[in-house]
């Protein structure tokens, strides 16, 4: 959250409860130092993927299409099934995400591969996908 590139065990437990896991702070401290393999009490990027990764290959933790298919129409506020650079503004600075205009042209134009000015939920999806791959690392084929 600060972007210091590292996860304290407060923005660890942030990260877990924005995918939907509850735990105490007992099993957070335990999780937090059981994924701390250098041991200064942070988590940093190579210890959470190395942790995630062996999950994510038994697809424990994939999002499914309809809590994807959720989080598209938090976005698409009128509910018309895309979601426009408004829209798409409104929701980000209502997560506390605020955008300036170039970096909600750059967003809209990364999303919207068909050209059409809005972001539809295929869309949506690829480009959750790839930014989870990316994310973690991972190489997937763009079909």
């Amino acid at each position: 959250m600060d972007s210091d590139g590292s996860l304290t065990q407060l923005e660890l437990a942030a990260l877990l409860r924005s995918i939907g896991v509850k735990h105490t702070g007992d099993q957070i401290y335990a999780l937090l130092t059981n994924m701390d393999s250098n041991g200064n009490g942070y988590i940093e990027f190579d210890e959470l993927a190395h942790a995630l990764l062996p999950e994510l290959n038994n697809n424990d933790i994939l999002v499914n299409q309809e809590q994807l298919l959720d989080v598209f129409k938090s976005f698409d506020r009128d509910g018309n099934g895309y979601i426009t650079a408004a829209e798409l503004a409104g929701s980000m600075a209502k997560m506390g995400h605020p955008l300036t205009y170039k970096e909600l042209a750059q967003m809209m134009k990364d999303a919207d591969t068909n050209g059409d000015g809005v972001i539809s939920f295929n869309e949506f999806a690829s480009i959750m996908g790839r930014s989870a791959a990316e994310l973690f690392g991972l190489n997937i084929d763009d079909h």
